[in-house]
């Protein structure tokens, strides 16, 4: 059997539901997703934050561009409220207070901060032991995002399109002919596309080896974390997320629970990621030791993977060597708080269309993010990762 659409979208993360709903729009659509559902991997394992000061210049453009979408989204967009108010406490061991005002200097010029002394800061979070701490900042202007209703509102909007998302699809091949792209499936179909899009996250970088294209430098990074318990007697809910500033650990109210990381990365393949104990035993031993907590039980423990390029930004665009190959990857941390405007510049230049003066208007370079392009570590990244996962 063979089947043609005008994209095939490789990947059923954040970044793979969003284009294919924008594409979906005015061209056929095929979602081709490996597991069982939609997201299963980093975007069904975040604990995404919505913070405009977060990530390198080219990031932080598209979240700005993002605000909108996810403050007063489009009608029928979404039933439920995207983003809720959470403060964020950046600590600061004891004689390393200079890192507060190092950290201040990578913040937005709206940010709502103030300095906290630590007595001020245990105040804020009662867990806190406040001679553990020369000092803390608070940041009163990032929010939580529902990652999962935002992810279900692209999927909506994908089969109201009358796209067709495709579950537990394991590719067995994909080769290029003059025709453009065939990708036979295990069913014997044969899926026929002009144009591929590459959102297959951790695995974009196998991917674009398996056709040839330009190899981008894509490097996966774990990060574990773990649910525990919170002390009875407390509003927990009003709790700022707590991060050190050395980013050693963070800590951050979830559903009733505590969400606890050592807010490790180690290089690793593309995998349905693991926990690693000893992560888990030293965000225990860290957390521990800075707080009243003692944890005795593991409610759930997880990891993510987050995969970066060498500057950090996403890789947006057509392939230098591959026709038709359009990479759509490396989307580290940022990947849902940049969904809303990233979606669309993926989509404007897949169908070869210009921005939308709006995304423009907010510094989006396409030249930036394009595959290709030459990569230079960026100095203005914050020192902070607190809305990796």
């Amino acid at each position: 059997m063979i089947s043609e659409y005008d994209f095939v979208v490789i990947g059923g993360g954040i970044a793979g539901v969003s284009v294919a709903a924008q594409l979906s729009e005015k061209s056929s659509v095929r979602l081709l997703e490996m597991e069982d559902q939609p997201g299963y991997h980093s975007t069904g394992r975040s604990a995404a934050l919505f913070i405009e000061s977060y990530g390198n210049n080219m990031v932080r453009a598209l979240t700005r561009a993002s605000r909108k979408a996810f403050y007063n989204p489009p009608e029928n967009f979404t039933a439920v409220q995207l983003v809720k108010p959470r403060q964020i406490l950046i600590t600061a061991s004891p004689g390393k207070a200079e890192l507060l005002d190092t950290f201040k200097e990578t913040l937005e010029a709206d940010d709502i901060v103030e300095y906290k002394s630590p007595e001020e800061a245990a105040a804020l979070c009662p867990i806190l032991k406040a001679e553990k701490f020369a000092g803390a900042l608070l940041n009163s202007t990032p929010a939580d995002i529902e990652v999962h209703e935002l992810q279900q509102a692209y999927l909506r909007i994908l089969k109201k399109n009358d796209g067709v998302i495709s579950l537990q699809s394991h590719i067995l091949d994909i080769q290029r002919d003059q025709g453009g792209w065939a990708i036979t499936m295990p069913t014997n179909e044969v899926i026929r596309t002009s144009m591929v899009i590459n959102a297959a996250g951790a695995w974009a970088g196998e991917l674009g080896m398996k056709v040839g294209a330009f190899d981008i430098g894509l490097h996966p990074l774990k990060r574990s974390a773990c649910l525990v318990n919170a002390p009875t007697g407390f509003d927990i809910n009003a709790w700022p997320m707590v991060a050190d500033v050395e980013e050693e650990f963070y800590i951050k109210p979830d559903a009733g629970m505590l969400l606890i990381s050592p807010s490790d990365e180690t290089l690793t393949k593309p995998c349905d990621a693991q926990p690693d104990e000893l992560d888990i035993a030293i965000a225990i031993d860290r957390i521990e030791q800075v707080t009243t907590l003692q944890i005795r039980r593991i409610a759930h423990k997880w990891a993510g993977l987050r995969s970066f390029v060498a500057d950090s930004s996403p890789v947006v665009g057509f392939d230098p060597i591959q026709p038709g190959f359009f990479w759509l990857a490396a989307l580290g941390g940022f990947g849902v708080q940049t969904a809303p405007a990233l979606s669309k510049v993926a989509a404007s230049l897949a169908q070869g269309n210009p921005l939308d003066s709006e995304l423009l208007d907010f510094g989006i370079d396409v030249a930036s993010i394009a595959p290709g392009r030459t990569y230079q570590p960026l100095s203005d990244t914050p020192t902070i990762g607190v809305a990796r996962l």
